[in-house]
C-alpha cells in the first residue's frame, strides 16, 4: 500500500507542530520548522497499537500504512508507534495481532521535541545519534542540522536498511552505521551532541570518549525500579555533570544482540516470611514519579513487578537480586498491609525513603543531579541539601 504524497499529510504535520509547541515541548522556531517539515507516515508505514484481549493480556495489532485519513491522523498524533517486537517472545494470536515485547518504535513526539530541544543544538554542531530506529528522530536532526552533521547508530542492520531508505526518499543523507553503539566509537571524530533514544544503566565510556569538553549528552538512564532522563555537559576532565530533565519518558533498553532481549536471570524466591501493617500503598509507589526514583536510589538493582496471587488478586512487589520480595495490593481492604519474603529491611527501606521523600516536600525528579566521574563511577544528588546516593558499578 502506498504513501499519501506529501502535499496531503502536509496539513497533519503542520498540526503536530502546533500541538507540540502549545504545549511547551516545542520551544524554538527552528524544531517548530523541522516538525513541520519532516513526514513522520514515511517512517512508520508498519506498526503495533496495544489492545487488551478477553483474558486481560495485551497484544498488538498490527497496521500497515496511511492510506486513509484516519490511518494518517493516527500517525501524527502525540503516541509512540511500536514498530517492532522480539521475534523471541511474540506469538501471532490471529491474522493481524500477536502478544510479545517490543523492540523499537517511534517515539512519543512531544518526548523527542523536548529531548531535542533540551540537546541545545546550534549550527554547525555534529551530532551523534544512539538508536536509529526508524528514522524519523536522524530526519529531524537532519532538517534542522544538514545530514552531513548527523551520526546515528543502531545495533539492528534490518532498522538500519529501512531507515535509511525513508530519509533518502525524503532528501536526508545522515551517516548511518549498524553496530553497538554503547560500546563502539565512531570513526569519524567527536562530537558536540549525543541524543540517546534507548535507555542505558549508566553513561558508557564509548559515548565520553566521543565528547569534546562542552559536549551535551541527553539521555535515559535505567536505574532498577526507575529511572530517567539526563542532560549532561562533558568538561575538560572526562566528567558529565547535569540533572535529571523536566521530561519524564522512558525508553526501550539498549540491546546487545539486533533483533531481540536476552532472557533475564532471577534467583528463586525466598519462602514467605510474613504479613504486617505498612505505611507506603501500591497507589503511592505507581503514582509518583519521583518517590519510584529514589526507591531505585535506595535499592540499586531491585525492580517491580506485579504479582497475581491464586485468587487471581493482584499486587506490586519489589523483589532484589538476592531473592527478597516485598508485595502489597494493588486495591482492596488489604491495600495497607506488606506481604513479604527474605530480607525483612526490604519494605523498611521503602517506607524510610517515603518518609524522607515526605519530609522534603516531595521533590520533583528534576531537583536531582547526575554525575559521572571520568573513571566511570557514578552518583545522583538531591540539589537542594546535597544529600548523595553513589550508583552501583555495571
Amino acid at each position: 500500500m502506498s504513501a499519501p504524497p506529501l502535499d496531503q499529510a502536509r496539513p497533519y504535520m503542520t498540526a503536530l507542530a502546533d500541538e507540540l509547541a502549545a504545549a511547551g515541548a516545542i520551544r524554538t522556531g527552528p524544531w517548530a520548522a523541522a516538525f513541520g517539515h519532516v513526514p513522520r507516515h514515511l517512517f512508520v508505514p508498519r506498526w503495533f497499537a496495544p489492545e487488551t484481549d478477553h483474558k486481560g493480556i495485551t497484544v498488538w495489532r498490527e497496521h500497515h500504512g496511511a492510506a486513509t485519513a484516519d490511518a494518517l491522523a493516527a500517525v501524527y498524533r502525540d503516541q509512540t508507534l511500536v514498530t517492532a517486537l522480539d521475534p523471541d517472545t511474540a506469538e501471532q494470536v490471529d491474522d493481524t495481532a500477536w502478544t510479545g515485547i517490543p523492540t523499537s518504535s517511534s517515539t512519543l513526539p512531544s518526548l523527542m521535541a523536548g529531548m531535542l530541544e533540551d540537546l541545545s543544538v546550534e549550527d554547525g554542531h555534529r551530532v551523534l545519534e544512539i538508536g536509529t530506529g526508524t528514522g524519523y528522530n536522524a530526519a529531524l536532526l537532519s532538517a534542522r542540522l544538514g545530514g552531513h552533521l548527523v551520526h546515528s547508530v543502531d545495533i539492528d542492520p534490518a532498522l538500519v536498511d529501512q531507515a535509511q531508505r525513508a530519509l533518502s526518499s525524503v532528501g536526508f543523507t545522515p551517516q548511518l552505521t549498524t553496530g553497538d553503539g554503547t560500546r563502539t566509537s565512531s570513526p569519524v571524530g567527536r562530537f558536540d551532541r549525543i541524543i540517546a533514544t534507548c535507555s542505558v544503566p549508566s553513561i558508557p565510556a564509548a559515548w565520553i570518549e566521543q565528547s569534546r569538553p562542552g559536549t551535551i549528552l541527553v539521555a535515559d538512564v535505567a536505574l532498577g525500579i526507575e529511572g530517567g532522563l539526563v542532560r549532561l555537559e562533558v568538561d575538560a576532565r572526562g566528567r558529565a555533570l547535569g540533572r535529571f530533565t523536566t521530561n519524564a519518558g522512558r525508553f526501550m533498553a539498549a540491546r546487545g544482540e539486533a533483533r531481540t532481549y536476552p532472557a533475564p536471570q532471577r534467583p528463586e524466591r525466598a519462602a514467605e516470611t510474613g504479613t504486617r501493617p505498612s505505611t507506603v500503598t501500591a497507589d503511592d509507589i505507581r503514582g509518583n514519579y519521583a518517590f519510584r526514583l529514589l526507591l531505585a536510589l535506595r535499592l540499586p538493582k531491585a525492580e517491580t513487578v506485579y504479582h497475581v496471587d491464586d485468587a487471581g488478586a493482584m499486587s506490586l512487589q519489589i523483589q532484589t537480586a538476592d531473592g527478597s520480595w516485598a508485595r502489597t495490593p494493588l486495591a482492596g481492604q488489604r491495600s495497607e498491609t506488606v506481604t513479604y519474603g527474605g530480607e525483612a529491611e526490604l519494605w523498611a527501606t521503602v517506607e524510610d525513603t517515603w518518609r524522607w521523600w515526605n519530609d522534603a516536600a516531595r521533590p520533583t525528579h528534576d531537583s536531582f543531579g547526575y554525575a559521572r566521574e571520568a573513571a566511570g563511577h557514578a552518583y545522583v544528588w538531591h540539589l537542594p541539601d546535597g544529600t548523595r546516593w553513589n550508583l552501583p558499578t555495571t
